[in-house]
């Protein structure tokens, strides 16, 4: 059975390569927690995709380039969300929180809840496009037109407070 045969070459693969993965993906990123997160999706994308990972020619090779494209993406999203949060000036305080996180709520809050909500479990928590569709029940075009959604609308409400403070 197909399913049978990758999960078996997917559990040899873990055995023989995951601490050199986390090793290699640890020395490109800096963060070790997130390197064990981006080997982790690695496999989990190669049990979702048996016949691809059955017919790669090099299976640590081709888990190495998935491990890194998801550190990458993920340093893209805390980029885009560190961009968002410079635009914006301090003008309502919160104890625990710099000014730039109480703009970036008040931004948030206007979203309409399913672009909110959708924004902060990518961006916030981090989580894959899939698993976001997953947990709000909604395809993953969805989800990435919400994203896109609120990515621009953040854009505008963070660039007006940020104006509104000049």
């Amino acid at each position: 059975m197909p399913g049978e045969d990758v999960t078996v070459a997917v559990a040899e693969a873990y055995r023989a390569h995951y601490r050199r993965l986390v090793a290699v993906v640890y020395a490109a990123t800096g963060n070790y927690a997130e390197a064990q997160d981006a080997v982790q999706e690695a496999y989990a994308r190669a049990l979702d995709r048996p016949r691809q990972f059955l017919d790669v020619i090099d299976p640590p090779a081709w888990l190495r380039t998935v491990a890194l494209n998801i550190a990458r993406q993920h340093w893209r999203r805390r980029q885009v969300f560190q961009r968002l949060l410079r635009l914006s000036q301090p003008d309502e305080t919160v104890p625990g929180l710099s000014g730039d996180h109480t703009d970036l709520v008040r931004a948030l809050r206007q979203l309409p809840r399913p672009t909110r909500e959708t924004v902060v479990l990518h961006h916030l928590l981090d989580l894959p496009v899939a698993q976001v569709a997953e947990e709000l029940g909604v395809s993953v075009g969805t989800v990435k037109a919400r994203l896109s959604r609120g990515r621009a609308a953040l854009g505008v409400l963070m660039k007006g407070f940020s104006d509104a403070n000049t």
